[in-house]
Formats: C-alpha cells, sequence, structure tokens
C-alpha cells in the first residue's frame, strides 16, 4: 500500500497594488474636508495673560471679535476692530451679530451663543467699553475675553 502525502498549500500572498491609491485618496479626503483657520488675523491681538482660564465649548456658538492695532498701516493707527475678514466699525457689531444668528440651524441656540473678546494688551479701555455698549443695545450680554495660562503680574510690564 502506498502513502499518500498532502502537499501544504502555502497562503497566497496579499496584493498590496491598490494601497497608495487608497493612501492618496484618505489625503485628498482630509486635505478638502479639513479647515485650519477660519479667519486671519489682520490685527495684532497680543492676549493678557489670567489665572481663571475656562475652554469654551460649542465653538460653533462662539462669535469673535478681534480688537487691536492693525498689521497693514493702511489702515491707520490706534485700535482697530475685525469681525470676520475684514476691519470694521463699531457701529457694524449689531449686522454682525444678527448675521451670525441667521447663519445658526437652531434657533433655540441664539440665547447660548457668546461674543468672544480677543483684544490686545495695549488696547483701549474706551474701544472695548464701545463694543460692550454695542452688544448691550442688542441683548447679546454673554461675552468673554480671551487669555492665556499665566501670570497676569505679566500684564503690566
Amino acid at each position: 500500500m502506498s502513502k499518500f502525502s498532502k502537499k501544504k498549500k502555502d497562503m497566497p500572498a496579499i496584493n498590496t497594488a491598490s494601497l497608495p491609491d487608497i493612501v492618496f485618496m484618505l489625503l485628498f479626503f482630509f486635505m478638502v474636508a479639513t479647515t485650519m483657520r477660519e479667519t486671519d488675523p489682520l490685527v495684532k491681538a497680543d492676549i493678557p495673560n489670567g489665572t481663571e482660564v475656562k475652554k469654551l465649548k460649542k465653538k460653533k456658538l462662539i462669535r469673535t471679535i478681534y480688537v487691536g492695532q492693525a498689521r497693514d498701516k493702511k489702515y491707520g493707527k490706534g485700535d482697530k476692530i475685525q469681525l470676520n475678514d475684514k476691519i470694521s466699525s463699531v457701529k457694524e457689531i449689531k449686522n454682525f451679530i444678527f448675521n451670525s444668528i441667521d447663519g445658526l440651524d437652531d434657533k433655540s441656540d441664539a440665547n447660548a451663543m457668546t461674543t468672544l473678546i480677543k483684544a490686545d494688551k495695549k488696547a483701549s479701555v474706551g474701544t472695548i467699553s464701545d463694543i460692550k455698549r454695542e452688544l448691550r443695545d442688542i441683548n447679546a450680554l454673554k461675552i468673554t475675553y480671551a487669555t492665556k495660562t499665566g501670570n497676569v503680574m505679566d500684564n503690566v510690564k
């Protein structure tokens, strides 16, 4: 009687020919779908240090007002206010707030919206007061200021 031997079959190699295509598709998807920054800062805003720093939640409910010296000399000297991607005046703040409320999907979130003021350390208190007065006129009373973590006494320099 003869012996029958079973031949061991090797597993076929995995085909990796389509792997670079998949990697490049993922790369292009994330390049197109990712936003790095919403607005380009047109004003210099060296924000002050603070001790009671909290991170804001729900970024879609935050509207940001930048205050500081203009980076471009064509806007002149003094404090400038940036709303979205342009230098604006204090009188345009009302329209900025109303447009951001109109852009919400859920209008019930309008009361939860917060105005974030990113002001330079050397910004005039008068400019900040004018902004707060405009916000008070339209009942946008949730205001917060951007700070970075650090010693508060460093702001006095």
